[in-house]
């Protein structure tokens, strides 16, 4: 037995992945295209590299060490989740925060 609705006005997984892609695309127009992580609470900030001199040195929360860019190449972070570089592959920050993983296993 098949539930849902047929035809035309079905969504299909492509038309999901499109909408989850300009959704994605919203966000980073409106809250900025990098982020800015603290490696001791997890503190997330979304900026614009125009406003990349702006970011704390220290995460106002808890006093910890941000850190906004690769440690190797120097490429910014478009994901919040990050924890390797997509630029060049090296470790940004632990897989974990506060004893939670940041990403689930396969991702």
């Amino acid at each position: 037995m098949r539930f849902g609705r047929k035809g035309p006005a079905s969504s299909s997984i492509d038309d999901v992945g499109k909408a989850s892609d300009w959704l994605q695309e919203e966000r980073r127009k409106t809250l900025g295209d990098y982020t800015c992580f603290c490696l001791s609470c997890g503190s997330v900030w979304r900026y614009f590299l125009e406003n990349e001199a702006e970011l704390p040195a220290a995460c106002p929360h808890c006093g910890g060490e941000t850190r906004h860019r690769c440690p190797a190449c120097a490429a910014p972070f478009p994901s919040a989740f990050a924890i390797e570089c997509e630029e060049c592959g090296a470790e940004v920050r632990p897989p974990e925060v506060l004893g939670v993983r940041i990403r689930k296993p396969g991702r």
